[in-house]
């Protein structure tokens, strides 16, 4: 009797002695986990410096916003340009050249003289920060094949767990010294915890251990209907608005809770809280894309995500804005990661690191020109109403084309057929 040929995803080693979902894939998780929980803060730092910065050089709300909106630009190339080298070299290597250029980065930061030069720092922050987010996604995806939905939810959930522990290392530090003070902590962590973490993860996963899978993703992305630049084209642009939406909690609750009377460190507990809620919400949604796939799991959060924004209206009450905030992580954790999930449903292994690079691109523009946005609008209409407002809006735009993409595939798959 002829054997059919294994699941996608099956856990069978390969000719080397490589298992998907084995020991190896399980170690470097966790490894992969620390190292998005350190790389991350480039992401999430200059929330709690924003403040002392923007007392410091004298800027309003939405100049000091473009100069995290660089830092986000940067990670959004970054991601690009590191996901493509991820499919030849492996995120080892290009995982310690971004250690160092983030800690050089850090280091120039807490010298800097003017604003302007800030701001370019922040852009090449974010290009050293970049592989520790979308390539190292990528990069664990190919070692899982079951439990890929969830190995992808852990990794990405690094970069939240950065989001939980920097800012209440660093609120203390910039209160009691300076920013620039906390910049050159956020040097010396680059290099003493991210460039060895880089050495553990050089080893690649075998060549061929996917064939089957990437032969199955190609099927599904047939089935579905959609061409690789039709997919690629819809996943970027639903990207780009659900975190035009995502960027103003995210982004300015500091900023707001100052505004407001609470004080800086006020708002970088609500943050850790927010971002803490949005770690469980990604574990959650990595178990869940594993049983009803990734764009369902995409579509679940989506409409959390905009519930979760229009209880930022009614309330400005300390207690109340925690009690939001943490709704807020909790609903929309899963996102970003689900759109990996959807790249590697629907197109080739061997292009994982170059497509989900070029999608998490997009969400970072989103992030960038949400957070810039949200401060603009902030300076317009004196409060940040209108800016959760227009996250509204845009993360309606979102809903739309990911059900679009659900029923589209709904349309395209094919029926049973006897063997």
């Amino acid at each position: 009797m002829s054997r059919s040929p294994a699941p996608s995803g099956a856990s069978g080693a390969d000719a080397s002695g490589f298992v998907l979902d084995g020991r190896a894939s399980w170690i470097r998780l966790g490894i992969s986990l620390l190292a998005a929980a350190v790389g991350g803060a480039a992401m999430w730092s200059f929330v709690v410096l924003l403040p002392a910065m923007e007392a410091e050089f004298g800027v309003e709300r939405g100049e000091a916003s473009l100069a995290y909106s660089a830092t986000m630009i940067g990670f959004a190339l970054g991601s690009l340009a590191v996901g493509r080298s991820v499919d030849r070299f492996g995120i080892g290597p290009a995982m310690g050249l971004s250690a160092i250029l983030a800690a050089a980065a850090y280091a120039a930061s807490a010298v800097a003289p003017s604003f302007a030069m800030l701001a370019g720092l922040q852009f090449l922050l974010g290009i050293g920060g970049a592989a520790t987010f979308g390539p190292l996604v990528a990069d664990i995806s190919l070692w899982f094949g079951r439990r890929r939905g969830f190995a992808v939810a852990v990794t990405a959930g690094g970069n939240y767990l950065a989001g939980v522990v920097w800012p209440l290392i660093l609120a203390p530090i910039v209160e009691l010294h300076g920013w620039r003070e906390a910049s050159w902590v956020m040097a010396a962590a680059m290099l003493l915890l991210l460039g060895p973490l880089s050495l553990l993860l050089r080893r690649r996963v075998p060549a061929d251990a996917e064939g089957e899978a990437a032969a199955a993703a190609q099927a599904a992305r047939r089935s579905a209907g959609f061409s690789p630049g039709g997919l690629q084209a819809l996943l970027c642009v639903a990207g780009i608005a659900c975190c035009l939406a995502m960027a103003t909690p995210q982004i300015h609750v500091v900023a707001m809770c100052v505004d407001l009377g609470y004080g800086p460190t006020a708002g970088a507990g609500m943050l850790s809280l927010m971002l803490a809620g949005g770690i469980v919400s990604r574990l959650a949604s990595g178990v869940i894309a594993d049983r009803i796939g990734g764009a369902p799991t995409l579509l679940i959060g989506s409409i959390g995500q905009m519930i979760s924004l229009a209880l930022y209206l009614p309330f400005d009450g300390l207690v109340p804005l925690y009690i939001v905030s943490l709704i807020f992580g909790l609903s929309q954790g899963g996102v970003i990661p689900a759109y990996a999930i959807i790249v590697r449903e629907m197109l080739p292994a061997r292009e994982a690191g170059a497509r989900v690079g070029l999608v998490i691109m997009a969400t970072i523009f989103g992030m960038a020109a949400g957070g810039w946005m949200a401060g603009w609008i902030h300076d317009l209409s004196g409060s940040y109403k209108m800016s959760f407002l227009n996250g509204i809006a845009w993360n309606a735009v979102n809903i739309a084309l990911i059900s679009f993409l659900i029923l589209r595939s709904n349309r395209f798959r094919p029926q049973p057929v006897a063997a």
